[in-house]
């Protein structure tokens, strides 16, 4: 594996939360230490099902103490407002009207990995095994599709202990599953069969068979535009990681690269018509698949050090259009997705 992606990789893996009491492992420490540090919310409780009913974001909550790793929500209207905790705890989430997908490592003498999709009560339906450690997760616009990203190890191109990923595409509902990795990569109208291929960070269109993508080969990583129906991926442009497209399908928030020093990225915006680039307002570098709030604004997930020497998290929003300034959406959270029944 190249080095970038390898570095990429150890990127992500630092950010997948390990556990009750244990800290996370922040590449993004710095930032995160001379961030604004809003103070520990004190996490009073919502009534579950009436914030379900309304629109609201689901998040894995980060504040210490009882609830801490749970899949949690809160209204829209009052994001930093009573949270209110659902039973099920995740290292990643995303979530639709009335189900969810939870990426869970089951720690003991051997670590293992499983995707569940959770009912109405917010309890795993269903489980399939996941092959490494979590780490992105989306479901389709009517919930049938969810799509999860995982840090394995074991391929023949990489070096020992180097990370790869691997992306399925799965039914929530049935066995059917899908590693796009085996789906044809065509970049500048040249097919890439490269055995280092990787693909990750998928988000669904509204059609449910269109999805974008990141795919990476030979120190390169391009947006790509896939088709579960064809089984193919088409790049669209270069330098763009973990894809979220935007409610009206008009445009990709993503990650870049760029110049920028190993391990570090930029928020930025892709108009799938226009071609035309918009870098966001945060200056820090942000390793997370950004989720959409609506149609003018991202939300991201900021990892930062508490005052009392306990790591934690927060969800951010900054404007799409490049303007404006970053500021905290919600305390002591990680993971958003936005839901509007």
């Amino acid at each position: 594996m190249n080095q970038r992606l390898k570095l990429l990789v150890f990127a992500g893996v630092a950010l997948v939360a390990i556990g009750g009491a244990t800290t996370y492992v922040l590449v993004s420490r710095k930032e995160a230490t001379t961030a604004r540090q809003p103070s520990n919310v004190s996490v009073q409780t919502a009534d579950l099902a009436t914030t379900a009913a309304a629109p609201h974001l689901a998040f894995r909550s980060t504040a210490l103490g009882e609830g801490y790793g749970r899949m949690a929500l809160v209204a829209l209207a009052n994001p930093g407002g009573p949270r209110a905790l659902t039973p099920t705890s995740c290292d990643r989430l995303y979530a639709r009207p009335g189900s969810a997908v939870c990426l869970i490592a089951q720690r003991g003498l051997v670590t293992t990995y499983q995707a569940a999709v959770l009912g109405p009560q917010w309890t795993p339906a269903r489980t399939t095994p996941l092959a490494g450690l979590p780490s992105r997760a989306r479901m389709s616009a009517d919930g049938s599709r969810i799509a999860t990203t995982t840090f394995v190890t074991g391929d023949s191109y990489a070096n020992p202990g180097q990370f790869s990923t691997r992306t399925l595409i799965a039914s929530s509902t049935s066995d059917s599953t899908v590693d796009i990795e085996t789906f044809k990569l065509t970049v500048n109208g040249r097919s890439i069969t490269a055995a280092d291929r990787n693909m990750w960070g998928v988000t669904f269109a509204p059609d449910n068979d269109t999805f974008y993508a990141t795919a990476a080969s030979g120190g390169k990583t391009w947006l790509v535009k896939g088709s579960i129906a064809k089984r193919t991926l088409t790049s669209l442009r270069e330098d763009v990681e973990c894809p979220s497209l935007s409610p009206d399908g008009t445009r990709v928030a993503f990650k870049k690269h760029g110049t920028l020093s190993a391990g570090k990225w930029r928020l930025a915006v892709y108009d799938l018509a226009t071609r035309k680039e918009t870098v966001l307002a945060e200056e820090r570098s942000v390793d997370d698949q950004v989720e959409w709030l609506d149609n003018t604004t991202i939300v991201y997930g900021l990892a930062r050090t508490a005052a009392n020497g306990a790591a934690t998290s927060d969800i951010w929003s900054v404007p799409a259009d490049g303007g404006g300034a970053a500021k905290v959406l919600v305390p002591d959270a990680w993971s958003p997705s936005v839901v509007r029944p």
